[in-house]
């Protein structure tokens, strides 16, 4: 198939396939006479690997070591596993952090009385000091 089928197929702008290119986690395709690219359903899986893999937030130098693993299917999965772990722990983290802005957001509206800019509560809650966000 052509780049623009397997854009399609997978879901992966076209330029972003490009780029996997250069950045070498998805191979060069081969390339018809007129210099077209030409994907294989090896392709396809592949780039599937690295979307989902990028959907979890893990990044390309991650994403190169979790396709190394892959091509070792008798290897241990410990360092995938160890990978996973480092990625849930980072995803954990920014979801309190997240969770402490929402408080601080509802808290600033609640107060809000909707009157004249000089009482509004959420500018003035703009100009105290941030408040302290978890690790």
């Amino acid at each position: 198939m052509q780049i623009g089928e397997l854009a399609r197929v997978s879901g992966v702008h076209l330029e972003t396939i490009r780029y996997y290119e250069r950045e070498g986690v998805l191979p060069r395709p081969a390339r018809l006479a007129n210099g077209r690219r030409v994907y294989s359903s090896a392709d396809t899986r592949r780039l599937g690997f690295i979307r989902h893999a990028r959907e979890l937030g893990f990044d390309l130098t991650q994403v190169r070591a979790l396709l190394a693993l892959q091509e070792e299917p008798e290897a241990s999965c410990t360092e995938a596993s160890r990978m996973a772990q480092t990625q849930l722990d980072s995803v954990e983290s920014r979801i309190a952090r997240l969770m402490v802005l929402r408080e601080e957001l509802r808290r600033m509206i609640a107060e809000c009385r909707d009157g004249a800019v000089a009482e509004c509560r959420v500018i003035e809650a703009l100009t105290e000091p941030a408040p302290v966000l978890p690790a």
